[in-house]
């Protein structure tokens, strides 16, 4: 069992062992659900990555694209 300790100000270090499992680094968020007497600690994901998969993408070049939307706005053409 991996253990960490509470500092004064109320800090802990997440253990080296837990931060490989979580895949998680300096500045990640964690999430935090206490249930009873337990608490879960789990990687939060962030906001963008829940959108994934969302947006339907066809074949195509995104430079050619870009340049596409921005002659049409220019144009006022839609």
């Amino acid at each position: 069992m991996t253990k960490s300790t509470i500092t004064v100000k109320y800090q802990t270090t997440v253990p080296k062992e837990v931060r490989e499992k979580l895949g998680v680094g300096p500045s990640d968020v964690l999430t935090w659900e206490v249930t009873g007497d337990h608490v879960r600690v789990t990687a939060a994901e962030p906001e963008f990555l829940k959108l994934q998969g969302s947006i339907k993408v066809g074949p195509g070049d995104p430079v050619e694209d870009v340049r596409r939307a921005r002659e049409l706005m220019g144009t006022g053409d839609e």
